[in-house]
């Protein structure tokens, strides 16, 4: 028998050795946050949480543990014999549950009277929450990072792919965030993470990067739909990142965007009542008229509309008032969006980075060759202090 208690240091400091990170909670504990890579085996599934919690407030908490007791030794009978039996003798799971109580103690206790050198969670999810927490305040200050700044629909996202294809250090929050950003940025058929699950994704992606190494990030708001980025991350992008500007003509912006958007095509209500959102913002008559375009199918027209009227006046106040760095940004001109247009600017942008991959058959790359200008003077001539 071997089992031991240890701290959320300890655990997310070794967990690369660890077998398997089992999370005991319930599955809707489990979908709202968990260890990276832990698997789910609930001791108690939600109904059963909430008629033992029921019978804990309404009757007593000795008739909530007597049938909470029986609940959980027949679904951890079931995880042994459907997760365990195969396992050879060497297997080290860690296991916890919210706050490294019965939950997580019951199953540890089995797989350790097992032989399994098992490992529990001291304090739990809840710990573990706590240093995500801690170490989101202090892990973006130890990174260099070089942030795609630009207009909407200046294929700053598809440039920051074609970046990490190529081998950089790429942060991708609207990934991370499941959401574009812009009030019509909701990705279809998925929801949006919960906060303590995109913090978590954020951690774990903060604490891998190389800290020799740039970091490439696109510009972002402080918010991602309904997620807030967090607070040390976008003070850090906004205080201290290096930008790129991103340009893009304007025929490439609104083909990317009736691209990236297309699938409004088979719900024209659906962005009207997006587009019901920024009547405080542009007033009622104009907001009307997108609405009216796009009832009747000039996506051209309306994407457009939008870019000229909302998007880019909104970018050049918001981004402009946050982002210290941007009189400073090195000027990136795509001429389009193609795949083989991006794959050389960011073998480009790597040129000069340590361990970072080089062009095909080792050619350098001119700046014109991506419209890479030299950077912007902090003014420009004639221009007041």
């Amino acid at each position: 028998m071997s089992l031991v208690r240890i701290d959320a240091a300890q655990a997310t400091a070794a967990q690369a050795g660890f077998d398997a990170v089992i999370d005991v909670r319930s599955p809707a504990e489990f979908a709202h946050d968990h260890l990276p890579g832990a698997l789910n085996w609930p001791v108690l599934d939600d109904e059963q949480r909430r008629i033992v919690g029921t019978l804990y407030k309404q009757v007593s908490p000795l008739q909530a543990r007597k049938v909470g007791a029986a609940i959980v030794a027949r679904n951890i009978a079931g995880h042994i014999e459907r997760w365990v039996a195969g396992q050879p003798r060497d297997w080290r799971p860690l296991v916890y549950c919210w706050r490294g109580g019965q939950r997580s103690g019951t199953l540890a206790w089995f797989l350790s009277q097992i032989g399994f050198r098992t490992a529990q969670l001291q304090g739990g999810y809840k710990a573990f929450r706590a240093l995500v927490r801690g170490e989101l305040l202090g892990a973006p200050r130890r990174l260099r990072f070089q942030v795609l700044c630009g207009r909407t629909g200046s294929a700053k996202t598809r440039l920051l792919q074609a970046l990490a294809a190529a081998g950089a250090q790429t942060l991708d929050l609207e990934a991370l965030a499941g959401h574009r950003g812009s009030v019509l940025g909701a990705l279809p058929g998925n929801a949006q993470p919960s906060q303590k699950r995109f913090d978590t994704l954020c951690w774990q992606a903060l604490r891998g990067f190389d800290a020799a190494r740039p970091v490439y990030v696109e510009g972002e708001s402080r918010r991602i739909g309904a997620l807030r980025v967090p607070e040390a991350l976008i003070a850090q992008l906004r205080e201290h990142g290096q930008c790129i500007h991103v340009e893009l003509p304007w025929a490439q912006r609104l083909q990317l965007l009736l691209q990236e958007y297309g699938h409004f095509a088979g719900d024209a209500e659906g962005f009207c009542r997006l587009l019901d959102t920024l009547v405080e913002l542009r007033g009622g008559e104009r907001v009307k008229a997108w609405q009216a375009q796009a009832r009747a199918g000039q996506w051209p027209e309306v994407f457009g509309a939008l870019m000229r009227e909302h998007y880019d006046p909104l970018y050049e106040r918001s981004l402009r008032s946050s982002y210290r760095q941007l009189d400073q940004a090195l000027p990136l001109a795509l001429p389009d969006i193609g795949a083989g247009t991006l794959q050389r600017t960011a073998l480009h942008l790597l040129q000069g980075e340590p361990q970072a991959p080089l062009p095909a058959h080792g050619a350098a790359l001119a700046p014109a060759a991506v419209g890479i200008a030299p950077p912007r003077p902090a003014h420009e001539p004639g221009q007041a202090d």
